[in-house]
């Protein structure tokens, strides 16, 4: 049978380069870490649950190791960051949250919008001076029901909603991915930002604290008719280790971007706005207390 698309077999030996996986456990994660090992980089889950990292580990095999990072405590994330002292060739935030209604971060942020989004711009500016290569962040197609509040950004004044706050947080991954590019650019910098999508996987996202029969219904409807996390995870190794310009989006080339194989891919007008993108970087640097702060002079040679 003809091949149809992009796979992880057409991708590039990493032999000696570092890859950073945040949310790594489970789902696309460690379907995305374990194709990085696989092709021979050195691999650091980056993990709320140290014990379930190491399981994890187990699975993704090749050369790993298991740190701790919670990225919905700034504190978590200041002491991984000010832990890591090496080069890192490529930085996949991956993790995200989903539902919680009203649940908050140690921060007091939502719940969602401070973990799929602060925790990451934190995470990210704090690595920028160890980075070589680029870095990937989640989306959603969930992005295109969302807007920035920036007059209640950790939505505590209005109806709290699923949409309303999963989609903030999504919109949030790609404008960030749009402004950090631009940033980077202004520098002189040869990283790259680039976001990504993974269409519809079966993974545990947003069944945490859910009714068990709920959710068991919900995991056979998806195991039926959504695709395998390895497959879902072929976005994010796409936008990872192509030749793709800065800002760029990748999602699956199937029907409404649920299913396929990797492919350039379009965005709402919203997530394409860099005046939004500039405001919303200032009101993240505001809340987390992070700025970027990456000059030409501290650049790595790649």
């Amino acid at each position: 049978m003809a091949r149809t698309g992009w796979t992880t077999t057409d991708m590039p030996a990493l032999d000696g380069r570092t890859v950073i996986v945040t949310g790594a456990n489970s789902g696309v994660g460690l379907a995305t870490a374990t194709a990085f090992a696989q092709a021979g980089a050195h691999v650091v889950l980056a993990v709320r649950d140290t014990e379930r990292g190491k399981a994890a580990a187990a699975v993704v095999g090749g050369r790993n190791e298991v740190r701790r990072l919670d990225l919905a405590d700034l504190a978590s994330v200041r002491e991984f960051a000010g832990n890591w002292n090496r080069p890192v060739d490529i930085l996949i935030n991956n993790a995200g949250v989903a539902g919680f209604p009203g649940s908050r971060t140690a921060d007091g942020f939502d719940l969602q919008f401070g973990t799929n989004h602060l925790g990451h711009y934190a995470l990210t500016n704090l690595l920028l001076p160890n980075l070589t290569d680029r870095v990937v962040t989640l989306a959603s197609g969930a992005h295109r029901a969302g807007d920035i509040h920036f007059d209640d950004l950790e939505l505590s004044r209005r109806k709290y909603g699923f949409a309303a706050s999963y989609g903030q947080s999504k919109l949030a991954n790609l404008l960030f991915t749009l402004e950090l590019d631009r940033r980077l650019r202004a520098v002189g910098s040869p990283i790259r930002a680039l976001a990504a999508h993974p269409g519809y996987a079966a993974t545990n996202l947003g069944t945490q604290g859910r009714n068990r029969f709920l959710v068991a219904a919900v995991r056979a409807v998806g195991n039926a008719l959504a695709q395998s996390s390895e497959q879902g995870a072929l976005p994010t190794l796409f936008a990872a280790t192509q030749d793709l310009p800065g800002a760029s989006y990748i999602g699956p080339d199937g029907r409404r971007e649920m299913h396929g194989h990797p492919t350039l891919v379009g965005r709402s007008a919203k997530a394409a706005d860099p005046i939004i993108a500039q405001r919303l970087w200032t009101a993240s640097a505001e809340l987390t207390g992070i700025e970027f702060d990456l000059r030409p002079e501290s650049i790595r040679n790649t």
